[in-house]
């Protein structure tokens, strides 16, 4: 997630409302924390991007009484979109920004799986009818992957064929929801969010990095927008550790900040 300065001050709030929730990491840059069985984490980016609802995080409470709990710390302060109550999809159900600017469709259902929050694309405008093939895209690429869900919208000859309103797919072990609007939004999927794909190995950096960036775009220190607009963080799993030796850390930022796809040899040669 990106922020203006406030990364650790939006940690600790959600570290105080979600279950199970720690502060990992931080420094003035950079914020990581789990929470509910996804891990996050902010950047101190400055005002270049701005959070809106392309991209929200599903909260699946499990009982009325957590749901009750939680939308009440997350609505204070912020502003409710879709308000707490019954819709023809779920028993109870919210859609809130919270005072950070980031969205929460929460839900009452539970969902087995210990991912409980569950970050979820929005389709709109010129994407709208695309989710079919973002699903199917995102599924051959991530190994150990599959469409867990697909919901399509009734039959509307105004509508391409086959068009989904909603679908959760599972990549490798991480879970993601995807849904579509026919409305007109003033907002679309930008950096503010980015999904980061911790890489093994420099040949995994290779292979994601061409994948998800076909017909997309490219960026320094890993970056990356990929066919629909969606940004990824493709990084070695190493790059932690690296950045933590106070030896060696200033040479391996000024090493990364040269770089657009990341290069573990020139890294670790820092």
């Amino acid at each position: 997630m990106w922020f203006d300065g406030q990364a650790k001050a939006a940690a600790d709030f959600y570290c105080s409302v979600f279950p199970d929730a720690k502060l990992l990491s931080h420094n003035p840059m950079v914020t990581t924390w789990e929470a509910a069985g996804i891990k996050f984490m902010g950047l101190n980016g400055g005002p270049q991007y701005q959070l809106n609802s392309s991209i929200s995080f599903f909260y699946y409470a499990g009982t009325d009484e957590e749901l009750d709990r939680v939308y009440g710390l997350l609505s204070a302060g912020g502003s409710v979109i879709m308000p707490l109550g019954p819709y023809t999809w779920s028993r109870r159900y919210a859609w809130i920004t919270d005072q950070f600017g980031v969205n929460w469709q929460l839900d009452v259902d539970p969902i087995r799986s210990e991912q409980k929050i569950v970050p979820c694309l929005l389709f709109v405008n010129e994407r709208f009818g695309q989710i079919k093939n973002a699903l199917t895209h995102y599924v051959e690429i991530f190994p150990n992957s599959k469409v867990l869900l697909e919901a399509p919208y009734p039959a509307n000859p105004d509508f391409p064929d086959g068009a989904l309103l909603f679908a959760q797919i599972k990549l490798g072990e991480f879970i993601l929801n995807l849904m579509s609007s026919t409305l007109a939004h003033n907002f679309t999927f930008s950096p503010a969010v980015s999904f980061v794909v911790d890489c093994a190995n420099q040949s995994e950096i290779d292979y994601f990095w061409v994948k998800l960036g076909a017909d997309g775009a490219y960026s320094q220190c890993g970056w990356l927008s990929d066919k629909f607009g969606v940004s990824w963080q493709i990084v070695p799993a190493i790059l932690g550790e690296l950045m933590a030796d106070p030896t060696r850390s200033q040479q391996v930022m000024t090493a990364l900040l040269k770089m657009t796809k990341f290069d573990i040899a020139a890294l670790e040669n820092a």
